[in-house]
């Protein structure tokens, strides 16, 4: 897969957890976040099937529910 950087706008919080994060913590979030954005432009699927499915997926490459809270909880 082809990959391309961009910029986008996000809370403090969420960038604080992101710039802190190891490189394959940084590397799983962005894998989630590409995978959301195909998702919604993909499809007419509802937001729910999208999360539940992009859930599904980032679990299986190592993102747990866990480990992206704590993330987010990282000040």
């Amino acid at each position: 897969m082809e990959m391309e950087q961009i910029t986008i706008q996000v809370d403090a919080k969420a960038a604080r957890a992101f710039k802190s994060a190891s490189e394959e913590q940084r590397r799983k979030l962005e894998v989630l976040l590409s995978i959301r954005l195909s998702e919604v432009t993909r499809t007419r699927e509802s937001l729910k099937a999208i999360m539940n499915e992009i859930s599904q997926k980032a679990e299986e490459h190592g993102l747990t529910p866990e480990i992206l809270m704590a993330l987010l909880n990282e000040d």
